[in-house]
């Protein structure tokens, strides 16, 4: 279920947060941030792009779009890895926009329930942004896409 709305105080707090943590990525190009939290609105996990623990994320890697796509570890996939324990009916709140296809692929595998994001029509990504919808559609995540990302505290 796709749904375009407002922000919620709980919202508004985790995204500024996912915001937050995105710019802890050394990404010269698109700092991504991710942040999963329970139930009960405790956070559980956190990531941000970049390259893999223990390789080395110089400057001519990061800025070789084709190299970097082939090592970068994306937000999403480190919160879930580092999170280390079940996602089933968690939520997770990614800045500057919803997860690609390959990362919509490990949310539904975590099992987790929402995901809360600006909403983006970067061309680059549109494809997988599409492809992403159809995939949360079918697995039954909510995707709540904020179509102001302006209304978050910056």
């Amino acid at each position: 279920m796709i749904e375009t709305r407002e922000i919620s105080h709980w919202d508004h707090r985790f995204l500024d947060l996912a915001r937050h943590i995105a710019n802890w990525s050394k990404d010269p190009s698109t700092q991504v941030g991710a942040v999963i939290v329970d139930c009960n609105k405790r956070v559980v996990s956190t990531g941000f792009n970049g390259l893999p623990s223990g390789v080395e994320d110089t400057l001519e890697r990061l800025n070789d779009r084709e190299l970097k796509y082939q090592m970068i570890v994306h937000a999403e996939r480190n919160a879930i890895i580092d999170a280390r324990q079940s996602l089933v009916g968690h939520i997770i709140y990614v800045w500057p926009m919803m997860p690609c296809s390959v990362c919509a692929t490990m949310v539904i595998q975590a099992g987790i329930a929402e995901v809360v994001a600006p909403f983006s029509d970067n061309p680059r990504w549109v494809d997988s942004f599409h492809l992403t919808q159809e995939m949360f559609q079918e697995a039954g995540v909510c995707l709540a896409l904020i179509d102001d990302p302006s209304a978050v505290a910056q």
